[in-house]
């Protein structure tokens, strides 16, 4: 059974519906989020995140927690009689068994510090859920490239770094908060702060946005064009195929190195809690969307803001696509640079570094930066 399990896990393609493969899969990670989110509730002060458990409305939490139990246990039971997937069934209906054994849904929460060291197993569970729902829903809406499934080569190595990602938020936000403020916070000017803080809403926020992404437009590019950055950046860049999880792909030091970079501004300028929260929104939805396998281009829209089509073809390995399209979020900005992809196609033909000289696996890829010794890189011109 656990030998059927490891082969599943390792494996990638279509899931045809009417064996049970697809309704034991879906219930077997519905069972494992129940489970982690019955360890969240038995240890709320070191497995969730502070900024979000502050709005968390806890009865709310329960009711999910309960049906995605019963979806879960259901759908195992439902195969487990009908004889469909019997191994992955018992094995889902089993994890459920565990988490209602566990408390289930009524694990009592009382009074607990909030200063607490923590990783964010509840953001971990809420981003993935609701990514999958979302984004998995639209890419079959509007599919690019319909052949491709919804668990394409390689999708183990994006999830584990979207794991490791969230689950090390708390570290990232502390080390983030911690760098600003030493590196930066000399540069914090009162006057304008106090200036920015009384603009309009929805004009605070288009500033916010546009000095994030000039910051985020120099420094991707000096991803590319500085050698030892690039050591970092090329595993961004070694997915070969573009889904909803392929941004997630992303070394841990270039995270904190760029979400301080990023963030430096933003906190000099003085903008409002709400919105840097408004922003924070914002870039979570389009890194996600514009890596997705989405037909989406916008007609003359694309000049003025970065769509699925524009970075689509940031990580081509086509010729005319090396090196262009750097920004995140508006991309006049590379049009105004001179770095804006010029094709006679509306879609790039080949995606990952060029040379593929980056492995694939999560902890390969962590690696990667320290190990590599440069020859591929200095054999072919890299992606973009």
């Amino acid at each position: 059974m656990w030998g059927k399990l490891r082969r599943l896990r390792a494996a990638h393609g279509e899931l045809r519906p009417g064996h049970g493969l697809l309704s034991g899969v879906i219930a077997l990670v519905l069972a494992l989020m129940c489970l982690l989110g019955v360890l969240a509730f038995h240890f709320p002060e070191y497995l969730t995140t502070p900024e979000l458990r502050r709005s968390y409305d806890v009865e709310t939490l329960r009711i999910v927690l309960f049906w995605c139990l019963v979806l879960a246990g259901g759908l195992a039971l439902f195969n487990l009689v009908s004889g469909r997937m019997r191994w992955l069934s018992s094995i889902a209906f089993a994890v459920v068994v565990l988490a209602v054994l566990w408390g289930g849904h009524r694990v009592p929460v009382g009074d607990f510090p909030d200063n607490t060291p923590y990783i964010g197993l509840d953001w971990l569970i809420l981003d993935l859920l609701g990514s999958a729902l979302i984004f998995i829903f639209i890419e079959k809406l509007f599919a690019l490239r319909r052949e491709q499934p919804i668990f394409r080569a390689e999708w183990q190595t994006d999830l584990h770094h979207f794991i490791v990602n969230h689950l090390i938020v708390g570290f990232v936000l502390l080390a983030t908060n911690l760098m600003v403020h030493r590196l930066f916070g000399w540069a914090a000017h009162e006057g304008l702060r106090h200036w920015v803080q009384q603009l309009p809403w929805p004009l605070a926020l288009f500033l916010a946005i546009l000095v994030a992404d000039l910051v985020q437009y120099w420094t991707h590019r000096a991803y590319h064009e500085v050698p030892l950055l690039w050591r970092l950046h090329a595993v961004h860049h070694s997915v070969k195929s573009m889904d909803w999880l392929a941004g997630s792909r992303q070394h841990v030091i270039e995270l904190l190195i760029t979400r301080t970079l990023v963030m430096a501004p933003i906190w000099l300028l003085g903008f409002s809690k709400e919105v840097i929260d408004a922003y924070i929104i914002i870039v979570g939805f389009q890194a996600v969307f514009n890596h997705a396998n989405v037909s989406v281009r916008l007609g003359p829209l694309r000049y003025l803001i970065v769509t699925p089509n524009f970075h689509h073809w940031h990580h081509s390995q086509d010729d005319e696509a090396i090196d262009r399209n750097y920004a995140a979020h508006f991309a006049f900005l590379d049009y105004l640079f001179g770095t804006a992809v010029k094709a006679d196609r509306k879609w790039p033909d080949h995606y990952g570094v060029v040379g593929d000289y980056v492995p694939n696996g999560f902890l390969k890829q962590l690696k990667f930066p320290f190990v590599w010794n440069g020859k591929a890189r200095s054999e072919v011109k890299p992606e973009v």
